[in-house]
């Protein structure tokens, strides 16, 4: 749930360190290295992803926020059961999270240039990819009307 409310791949969730973690005057940020790109990100997070961080006091700086993360078939698993509870019958990774998160913050109105700065993408064109979703969704949104004329 975390990469749904941060956009964050998992490699960079399993390496997050509590010293990476910090609150400025706008709110909670990460400050990190991405694992993919090698490039510095200062993240904003929000409340919400900030209270799932769950931080203990006397954690220490270099200590890892989230101790134990696997990415494994075995975890996918319990992942996989969680999803088909919920009735999706969809294959699902912990990387559509990812997406989740893209698919949301366009759906809500965010600009695709700061949903690119946000996943770190280093061309738009890789952001792009999301809009079809969306166009998706507005052709489905506009076949929903259907009005009954005498004639038909």
């Amino acid at each position: 749930m975390f990469s749904a409310l941060t956009g964050l791949r998992f490699s960079d969730i399993k390496g997050l360190r509590i010293a990476q973690v910090v609150k400025t005057d706008l709110g909670y940020h990460l400050e990190f290295t991405q694992q993919k790109t090698g490039k510095f990100e200062r993240q904003p997070i929000s409340d919400q992803a900030y209270k799932m961080l769950n931080l203990k006091e006397g954690s220490r700086g270099n200590d890892l926020v989230f101790k134990g993360l696997k990415y494994s078939a075995y975890n996918n698993k319990f992942l996989a059961q969680w999803i088909g509870a919920a009735g999706i019958t969809k294959n699902i990774t912990f990387h559509n999270f990812r997406h989740t998160f893209a698919t949301l913050q366009l759906h809500y109105g965010t600009d695709i240039y700061t949903v690119s700065k946000l996943l770190g993408h280093k061309s738009l064109k890789t952001t792009q990819i999301y809009t079809k979703v969306l166009d998706q969704a507005k052709q489905d949104a506009v076949n929903k009307i259907k009005l009954n004329f005498d004639n038909e």
